[in-house]
C-alpha cells in the first residue's frame, strides 16, 4: 500500500472539504462544495461529497484504483468502527447508518469519526500536538467542541461522548454551559441583548451587521478596534475557557493541549495567551508545569488532513475483511 493515496472530508454546517493526500501525507488537491440543507438528508449529503471527491480526483489526475482508503468527520455522535451516525444535531440524523448511502463508485474502504475528533486526529498525527500521549483538543468556533487523545490513543468514552467540553456548564445556576459563552453562535445572541443597551455610537458602529452570519475574522475587527461590545464578548469566552481549560487540566492531566477553530484563529496569539493565563489561576500546584498551550497549526485543513490520516490508520490496523466499504 506503499504507493496508495488518501482521501479525507471534512463535512461541514455550510460547506464540504475533500482534500486528496499521498502516503506521506502531502496534499496533492482540494475541492469544496456547499452542503445542502438538512431537510434534503444524507442521500443529498453524498452526492455533494461525491462531487468534491470526483472533482479532486479528476483534477489530482489519480485513478481511483490507487485511493487506500476514505476518512470523514461527521458533525455529531458517532458509533467507533461503524459506519452508524447516532445523533447529528445540524443535519438532522438520528441513527442513521451511512452504508446506504455511500457512492457505488467508492471501491475503497471508508471511515467516519466525529469532526472534532478527526480535526485533533490531524493535529495529533500532523499538526500542534504531533508526538504527544496525552492530548486534549478543544475546537472555538460556531460552537465549542473538542476530543482526547489517551495514551496514544483516541478515547471514545463508554457512550461515545468524551470530549464534548462543549457541554460542559459552568454557571450551574443559569445553566450556560461553554458553548453558551465561548460559541459564536451564542456570543452573537448575548451582542443582542448587550447592543439594546449600548451608547448610540456603539450601535452605530454595528448598524447593517447581521448578527447572524457574522464571520469569526469580523468579529477580531471589532475586537481590534477596542469596540466594547466585542471586547465584553471575547473577555467572558477568554474567562469560560480558561476556567473549564484549568479544571480540565486537574482532571485529565494533558501532555499538550490544542487550541484551534474559528473563534480561536481569528483571535489569534493574545487571546490564547489570554485562556491560559486564566487557566493556571484554576490549576493544582504544579499541575500546568511543563504542559503546552499550543495553537492549532492545520487551521482550516485539520479536518481533510484528519481524515486521510485516519482511513489511513484504520486500513492498516484492520483485516481486509473487516473494513467497512458499503
Amino acid at each position: 500500500m506503499s504507493e496508495a493515496h488518501w482521501i479525507g472530508v471534512d463535512l461541514g454546517g455550510t460547506k464540504i472539504l475533500a482534500g486528496l493526500f499521498d502516503d506521506d501525507m502531502k496534499v496533492i488537491g482540494r475541492a469544496k462544495e456547499a452542503t445542502p440543507p438538512a431537510a434534503a438528508g444524507p442521500s443529498a449529503v453524498f452526492e455533494r461529497i461525491d462531487k468534491a471527491v470526483l472533482k479532486v480526483l479528476e483534477e489530482s489526475k489519480v485513478p481511483a484504483a490507487a485511493v487506500g482508503g476514505l476518512g470523514f468527520g461527521v458533525p455529531g455522535q458517532i458509533k467507533p468502527g461503524t459506519l452508524t451516525v447516532k445523533f447529528a444535531p445540524n443535519l438532522d440524523w438520528r441513527d442513521v447508518d451511512l452504508a446506504a448511502h455511500l457512492p457505488k463508485a467508492w471501491t475503497w474502504p471508508t471511515f467516519i469519526e466525529n469532526d472534532v475528533r478527526i480535526g485533533v486526529f490531524g493535529e495529533w498525527r500532523h499538526g500542534a500536538a504531533k508526538g504527544a500521549k496525552h492530548v486534549l483538543g478543544i475546537f472555538a468556533g460556531t460552537g465549542v467542541g473538542g476530543a482526547l487523545i489517551f495514551d496514544g490513543k483516541l478515547y471514545h468514552g463508554f457512550n461515545y461522548n468524551a470530549g464534548e467540553i462543549g457541554h460542559l456548564v459552568l454557571h450551574w445556576r443559569k445553566g450556560k454551559s461553554l458553548e453558551d459563552i465561548a460559541g459564536r453562535r451564542s456570543m452573537m445572541r448575548y451582542a443582542a441583548s448587550l447592543l439594546a443597551d449600548a451608547p448610540k455610537r456603539v450601535r452605530k458602529e454595528w448598524k447593517g451587521v447581521d448578527l447572524d452570519a457574522v464571520k469569526s475574522s469580523q468579529l477580531a475587527e471589532f475586537f481590534e478596534k477596542d469596540d466594547p461590545v466585542a471586547v465584553q464578548l471575547v473577555d467572558a469566552a477568554a474567562k469560560a475557557l480558561g476556567a473549564a481549560i484549568g479544571g480540565l487540566i486537574n482532571l485529565l492531566s494533558p501532555e499538550v493541549i490544542v487550541l484551534g477553530g474559528g473563534v480561536a484563529g481569528a483571535l489569534g496569539d493574545g487571546f490564547r495567551e489570554r485562556v491560559w493565563e486564566i487557566a493556571t489561576r484554576y490549576t493544582l500546584p504544579g499541575a500546568a508545569d511543563n504542559v503546552k498551550f499550543v495553537a492549532a497549526k492545520l487551521e482550516d485543513d485539520s479536518g481533510i488532513v484528519g481524515g486521510a490520516a485516519y482511513a489511513k490508520e484504520q486500513a492498516a490496523s484492520r483485516p481486509t475483511s473487516s473494513v467497512p466499504r458499503r
